[in-house]
């Protein structure tokens, strides 16, 4: 039996709530719906007038305009107008504007690695340039662009302090408090939409029931179909309603059940037809009785829901078949990145974009190759092969969005709101407030926890300069003298030793992990676990703290007091300083089984334990 096969075999039984979920859906219509489904012609209301404006500027449009808004591109640079030559080779032009305009693009994404995200007025300055370069090109049509990014939280933050920052999905689930996810959600878009960011990738809908999943994992809620459902739907509500920022569930029809990274290889998920209803399903439904504005596909293979072997983002009866006709979902569909390995084994990049839009996609997200994809399509629709009905139909989907969201009315971000705005004092202690109760004790067998810092040595040691560095200040605000050692993701024999002779004469040892269950990407020589044996080894007391995946104590199960903090963002880590000295009282549970290393049948901790004091 797979691993795979019994992950889902402890999930199982807890799905029961979720099948009710599932079976209760209504399939009720999202925003962003066809031209025919926004309004009437005659009406003089909000609908009337979104359908005014979508049908007179889709029928201003050329073809070539049409097209454009089907894109949604990475440009490099800090701002919108300075040449860059590494938008060269990807689209001929040097600054972001130009790129912009050769394309008439429908959107762009924003990421660290493109020096899109240096800080708040440096995002601001770009957004509105782009918008700038969007509504002054010659045309006969002024359409705004989206401008997105993943600021999902947790591990996938794109936009670091001082925006606020929240722990992420499985600390959110570990907190179970869905007025908490909306606050989150409430919070990041509010501030997203303060930069001129008018699009969030996110919330998460996958459903981590595999625990040797690479790629989602904490980006999850729960291994719980139910939890998972209820806190996507919050965040949707946060994102859409209280921030003013679209949302998009992904990754459609679910990642959750894989122990293989799309960005990297081809997935398959084998679940049958009822556990995708029972397990995966939920979150998206929710997603939709929310009226999610988009969804976003899945790079992977499910035999079950279309047995052609493409991908679901290439899928006509995952994407056609079960989103538009079954779950009713009339929004838009995005891709995932295009440049993902997932989805670019069968075809090439040209073929990948126009069978995604054949498949049911209304936006293609980071094509590698934009010349041949944007030709592509052009030559598609003027063979016919993709009818100019459906382009239409297309397009209007992504004018609804846009219209609905507030970006027709407000394309520019206000410049000097940006300071007060983005990371307040009362956002920060909003996150603080939060992330307080996502902190779970799993392990205390020795009762060290809480403990008393005042007068005491404490060695931090572990994964992460600012994860060490973090915990050490906080103690040592209150009264510890503290000593780091950082050894990384995979410490060598040397560096387990220098912890290891670090640790003689301290009170404590707090030793931090990150993934250190991964011995095949993030820790191939299993240091992490060497270090956590010889420290539990060295007779000092020690407090293990797991700031990624909370399964690492699968594999030091003779620890005995163990902490999971789902992230190692620093308000994570300060929740745990917090809770490590009974500054605050634990309070969540677990939002997954953990089950025994090698034995994912068997658990050694399940959904819902979690320690007080």
């Amino acid at each position: 039996m797979s691993t795979s096969d019994l992950s889902r075999r402890s999930v199982l039984a807890g799905s029961l709530a979720a099948a009710a979920v599932g079976a209760t859906a209504t399939g009720a219509s999202a925003t962003g719906g066809d031209a025919g489904s926004a309004g009437h012609p005659g009406s003089h209301g909000p609908k009337g007038r979104e359908h005014a404006w979508v049908t007179s500027t889709l029928r201003r449009m050329t073809l070539e305009e049409k097209v454009g808004q089907l894109f949604v591109q990475n440009v490099y640079g800090s701002d919108a107008t300075t040449p860059d030559d590494r938008n060269l080779p990807l689209y001929g032009v040097a600054s972001p504007a130009e790129v912009v305009r050769k394309y008439h693009l429908g959107g762009v994404i924003y990421f660290a690695w493109t020096d899109s995200v240096r800080d708040p007025d440096q995002i601001v300055g770009l957004s509105n340039g782009l918008q700038r370069a969007a509504l002054t090109q010659r045309s006969k049509v002024r359409v705004p662009l989206s401008i997105s990014t993943d600021q999902e939280q947790g591990v996938v933050t794109r936009i670091g302090p001082p925006a606020t920052q929240f722990p992420g999905s499985m600390a959110l689930g570990a907190g179970r408090s869905a007025a908490d996810a909306r606050t989150a959600a409430a919070i990041t878009g509010r501030e997203l939409l303060a930069m001129g960011v008018n699009t969030n990738f996110a919330p998460d809908c996958d459903v981590n029931v595999n625990p040797l999943n690479p790629v989602i994992g904490t980006r999850s809620f729960s291994s719980r179909p139910d939890l998972a459902a209820q806190l996507a739907a919050a965040q949707v509500a946060g994102y859409q309603r209280d921030g003013g920022v679209a949302s998009s569930a992904k990754h459609f029809p679910g990642h959750g059940d894989t122990a293989t990274d799309s960005h990297v290889a081809f997935p398959v998920i084998t679940h049958t037809r009822e556990q995708w209803e029972t397990i995966d399903a939920p979150p998206f439904r929710a997603a939709i009785r929310e009226q999610i504005d988009m969804i976003m596909t899945a790079h992977l293979s499910f035999p079950a829901l279309d047995d052609s072997g493409n991908p679901a983002t290439l899928s006509h009866p995952i994407l056609t078949g079960l989103l538009r006709e079954e779950l009713g979902y009339t929004g838009v569909i995005i891709t995932d990145s295009l440049a993902m390995q997932g989805v670019r084994d069968l075809y090439g990049d040209a073929e990948v974009a126009v069978r995604a839009l054949l498949a049911g996609v209304d936006q293609l997200l980071m094509t590698p190759a934009m010349d041949d994809a944007y030709a592509a399509v052009i030559e598609a629709v003027r063979t016919r092969r993709l009818s100019t009905r459906a382009l239409d139909e297309k397009v209007a989907r992504v004018l609804h969005l846009k219209y609905r969201r507030g970006m027709v009315a407000r394309p520019f971000a206000d410049p000097r709101a940006v300071a007060r705005s983005v990371g307040t004092p009362r956002n920060l202690a909003a996150a603080a407030s939060v992330t307080d109760r996502t902190t779970t004790v799993v392990k205390n067998d020795d009762a060290v926890l809480p403990f008393a810092p005042k007068g005491r040595k404490v060695l931090v040691t572990g994964y992460g300069a600012t994860t060490t560095a973090t915990i050490a200040a906080a103690l040592g605000a209150q009264g510890a003298t503290t000593t780091t050692v950082e050894t990384g993701t995979s410490p060598t024999d040397a560096t387990v030793s220098r912890s290891v002779a670090a640790a003689a004469g301290q009170d404590l040892v707090v030793v931090t992990t990150m993934k250190a269950w991964d011995t095949s990407v993030t820790d191939p020589k299993g240091g992490q676990q060497k270090l956590v044996k010889a420290l539990l080894a060295s007779g000092t007391p020690v407090v293990v703290v797991s700031v990624r995946d909370p399964y690492d104590i699968a594999y030091f199960t003779d620890a005995p007091t163990y902490v999971a903090t789902y992230s190692y963002s620093p308000v994570a880590i300060e929740a745990a300083a917090r809770i490590l000295t009974g500054a605050s009282s634990p309070t969540a549970t677990l939002p997954v089984d953990i089950p025994a290393a090698g034995d994912p049948g068997t658990i050694l901790y399940p959904f819902g334990h979690g320690l007080t004091y």
